[in-house]
């Protein structure tokens, strides 16, 4: 009798076990997957920027649960400045991998979250990939390599060193640089109108190096000058252009290098500032359809 009840106990599980072997199986794989989402670490270098805006947030929380937990997801993981990074989709979130699907698709979102990191963190090429298990991958190739870096900082360094000055006021020294930045640089005009790349003129060693650049490169070499004056900014972008958004005492406002580096037909160099720190409303009133962003990316704007 002692050793019948043994068996009648372990035969019982083994038919609970088998009619319910998806529910068991499933309550398996969460509690494996939950393991492994804990052990997600993610490491940060010392470009990440660890403040959030309207349309991202920094997020130390891998666990989605709907389509803003992804998108912050994804931002910090290029804001950290990693080559790659792993996630998981929790069973729960029943639609988690088909909102990967529809954000790795969208070549749109993935840049205007590009827009926000640091421009040494930002890529040149994204990949996302997932599997069976719902694991989500996601590689990068940056668009500054090391070497660039180095050039780079090299120059920051001793222009901010000489210019900046620690007294005055804000945006006397934002116009500083964006004054530098022009006088030192001319619009890439080979490589916007016939192709011709010489020069790495989409990013900021263009103009600090080779003096020529495209709105990429105004854009990213003004930001490595706002990041050094510890002023929260980030890039915007339209369809065909990109400019810099800067926050001053809790202000939004809209600074344009490219278009106060304007082309002349004489090739006279020209430094204005009617796109220096101005709101929407006034860069609406002096812009072409070429400053057009979506409202609900860049909101900060908006006001």
């Amino acid at each position: 009798m002692k050793k019948t009840i043994p068996l009648l106990l372990i035969l019982a599980l083994l038919i609970y076990a088998v009619y319910n072997k998806d529910e068991l199986m499933k309550t398996y794989n969460d509690y494996t997957m939950n393991k492994k989402i804990e052990k997600i670490k993610l490491n940060k270098n010392k470009y990440y920027r660890h403040y959030s805006f309207n349309y991202v947030q920094t997020t130390d929380n891998y666990k989605p649960t709907n389509r803003q937990d992804l998108l912050n997801i994804i931002y910090t993981a290029i804001n950290s400045g990693t080559s790659s990074f792993k996630f998981y989709c929790p069973s729960e979130f029943e639609s988690c991998l088909q909102e990967i699907d529809n954000i790795a698709s969208d070549r749109e979102i993935l840049s205007d979250i590009n827009n926000f990191v640091h421009p040494y963190n930002s890529f040149k090429h994204i990949e996302t990939k997932y599997d069976s298990f719902r694991e989500v991958s996601i590689d990068m190739t940056k668009n500054y390599t090391k070497k660039d870096i180095k050039e780079i900082d090299a120059v920051v360094d001793d222009v901010f060193n000489k210019l900046y000055k620690p007294n005055d006021t804000k945006i006397n020294n934002i116009k500083t640089f964006h004054d530098y930045i022009i006088n030192n640089s001319s619009y890439d005009t080979d490589r916007s109108d016939n192709n011709i790349i010489n020069y790495k003129s989409d990013i900021a060693y263009g103009p600090l190096l080779q003096k020529q650049a495209l709105c990429g490169g105004y854009s990213d070499a003004m930001e490595l000058f706002l990041e050094k004056m510890d002023i929260k900014s980030y890039k915007v972008s339209s369809e065909e252009h990109v400019w810099n958004a800067v926050e001053l005492d809790g202000k939004w406002y809209n600074l344009d290098l490219t278009w106060d580096d304007p082309i002349t037909d004489t090739g006279q160099e020209i430094l204005a500032h009617t796109y220096f720190m101005i709101n929407t409303k006034r860069l609406n009133e002096v812009a072409t359809s070429q400053h057009n962003f979506n409202n609900s990316v860049y909101s900060e704007l908006k006001g």
